[in-house]
């Protein structure tokens, strides 16, 4: 019997998400869409008038800020609509126009940050004495410290209009990567034909069959390297345009662009590299260890995602994934846990893969909404982490969009991946307390360390390859297919040592990382895993003290800087402590595993 994917509307309503609570019609978006595009007139109302006083300045704000939400509320909903299938045309146009409209909102916004630049000190300090202006403090000083890249009125006016050929490349790799990619069928463990898909292509990488992982290993990569040198012109056209709009803002490289909007220096990015290179023995170690458990005499790249305990049951459906991850949040008290049940219960998730829809998964949403999680559940461990990840995210989205203004909801990835890798590393620890089973234990410390693994090594590894790809395209090199395999295929092996076969086809790997067209961003993974295993060590060791200032860090959106609210929660990611206890913990686990697996 073939497995396929369902259709759309063959998912039970049950386990779709509401977008309804958004717009309760496309018409509604469509009348939202209709006043948004005349609010771009009112622009020429405020152009030129902004250091004519309070008054005029806090009226260009709100209206500003008004301007803002309708796009997040409009583009949010489209492009929710066509992730739920990707070949809707009627979706696809709306994201389009969504787009297309926040290109033409960034235009008739642009004047607004020059503007405010070229105010008289003297002049500017006195409207800022009007009481009305202090909820915009924080905004005000962080763009009066960027004050050298802002450009002139003119300048800004044009980058705006770019912003849609600058979002292209990711565009069009999301369009073929989502809709267009067929990666073709495998044969399973009872050899029953199935369609491979990104959403499945783990679940077959952690197969006991060696046979299922090689083919599912070399079916997916087959499929990218028929279009690698297309691959190469997204990746390598997305990388110019970054660093175009560095060299244009007067920065000395695109990754100091990148990390300046963070407030975050140079230096936590390279000691970041240089941490995890320190504890590169340990992680081969584990690779290592990884082969002598699978008994092997070669350990390939389709090995490093199956479990060391092969004949482990690890099938964990929807709602016992569910029930797992809300005991494991324990830990985090009540009001926590009241949220969460809400979130389960609200039509917050979108639950199972179908034809067409985005792969991965996510947490989105709007400040006038409830947020949203996208998800492909497979009934894995795996999948019953992404749930207790992308949960994470929504609650620290609910908490501050809850007491925060809609100027200070958002907050950076910087800190985003904090509330999601700390309720993984929960549930993980009561999980593995929980067992008295010592094959589970060890199952579990191995899945543990594959989390080490995938969000500190991997990601690590990832940022290594975008400052070298950046920097060569900043020294005018090509970032040809065969560049971009060389540099990756290097990187492996700096990684992963001499004990793995490096198979030709993960040369090609960076051809399907969609991280790699948000520029700078994986680093934010390993950092912030660093610091939700710092906080989650707190919040074990202090209980209540730790509970009430991580829940204040939720609630602070971006009301500060990254690094500031981190601080304020208990680490300091400007010492390298919290990624050196990180990986002492890796090291913990790798020792107890070495002692389960032997026994």
């Amino acid at each position: 019997m073939s497995e396929t994917l369902r259709s759309r509307e063959e998912i039970p309503q049950e386990y779709k998400w509401r977008l309804e609570d958004i717009f309760a019609s496309d018409q509604d978006w469509e009348t939202m869409f209709s006043e948004t595009e005349k609010m771009i007139g009112l622009s020429a109302k405020y152009q030129g008038q902004l250091a004519g006083g309070a008054d005029i300045f806090v009226e260009c704000m709100e209206w500003a800020d008004r301007f803002s939400l309708n796009l997040e509320e409009l583009f949010t909903y489209a492009r929710m609509r066509r992730d739920e299938d990707n070949r809707i045309s009627r979706y696809q146009g709306m994201t389009d126009r969504a787009t297309m409209l926040s290109v033409q909102a960034g235009s008739a916004l642009s004047f607004i940050v020059p503007e405010i630049l070229a105010i008289p000190d003297e002049r500017f300090s006195e409207i800022r004495q009007d009481e009305r202006l202090q909820i915009y403090h924080h905004y005000l000083e962080n763009i009066l410290r960027q004050k050298q890249h802002v450009l002139s009125l003119a300048e800004e006016k044009i980058l705006a209009e770019t912003g849609e050929l600058a979002s292209a490349p990711s565009t069009i790799f999301s369009m073929a990567n989502d809709a267009d990619l067929k990666i073709g069928p495998i044969k399973d463990e009872e050899g029953r034909e199935i369609e491979l898909t990104k959403g499945n292509f783990i679940r077959y990488m952690e197969s006991k069959d060696r046979r299922v992982r090689q083919d599912a290993f070399t079916t997916m990569y087959a499929a990218y390297g028929k279009q690698i040198n297309s691959w190469a012109a997204m990746l390598g056209a997305s990388v110019k345009a970054d660093v175009f709009y560095a060299r244009v803002r007067h920065y000395d490289s695109a990754i100091q662009s990148a990390l300046d909007d963070d407030k975050v220096p140079l230096s936590v990015y390279d000691a970041l590299i240089q941490t995890v290179h320190d504890y590169l023995p340990q992680f081969q170690r584990y690779i290592q260890l990884r082969k002598k458990v699978l008994g092997v005499t070669e350990l390939h790249m389709y090995d490093i995602y199956v479990p060391f305990v092969p004949e482990m049951d690890t099938h964990i459906p929807f709602e016992e994934a569910k029930s797992i991850a809300r005991e494991g949040l324990k830990p985090l008290g009540e009001e926590y846990l009241d949220i969460l049940d809400e979130g389960f219960r609200s039509g917050w998730i979108d639950i199972y893969e179908n034809i067409g829809k985005t792969s991965g998964g996510y947490s989105w949403g709007t400040y006038s909404s409830h947020p949203y999680v996208l998800l492909n559940h497979q009934n894995t461990l795996d999948s019953l982490f992404t749930l207790a990840h992308e949960m994470g995210h929504s609650l620290h989205t609910y908490l501050s969009n809850k007491n925060q203004t809609h100027l200070y909801a958002g907050y950076k990835i910087f800190v985003a991946e904090v509330a999601s890798t700390l309720n993984e590393s929960l549930v993980m620890r009561h999980m593995i307390n929980a067992s008295n089973d010592s094959k589970m234990k060890a199952y579990l410390i191995n899945h543990y360390l594959e989390q080490f693994r995938g969000t500190v090594f991997r990601q690590t590894m990832f940022a290594e390859f975008e400052k070298e790809i950046h920097a060569a395209a900043e020294r005018n090199e090509s970032l040809t297919a065969d560049y971009l395999s060389e540099i990756y295929r290097d990187l492996n092996l700096k990684y992963f040592g001499s004990d793995i076969v490096l198979d030709e086809q993960i040369n090609m790997e960076w051809t399907r990382i969609p991280h790699f067209y948000n520029a700078f961003y994986v680093y934010k993974y390993a950092t912030g895993f660093s610091a939700a295993t710092a906080l989650a060590q707190q919040i074990v060791q202090e209980g209540e003290p730790a509970v009430q200032r991580y829940l204040a860090f939720l609630s602070s959106g971006g009301s500060d800087y990254p690094i500031e609210l981190l601080r304020q929660a208990g680490v300091d990611m400007e010492k390298p402590e919290p990624v050196k206890q990180a990986l002492d913990v890796f090291v913990e686990l790798l020792d107890q595993l070495e002692k389960l697996v032997s026994e």
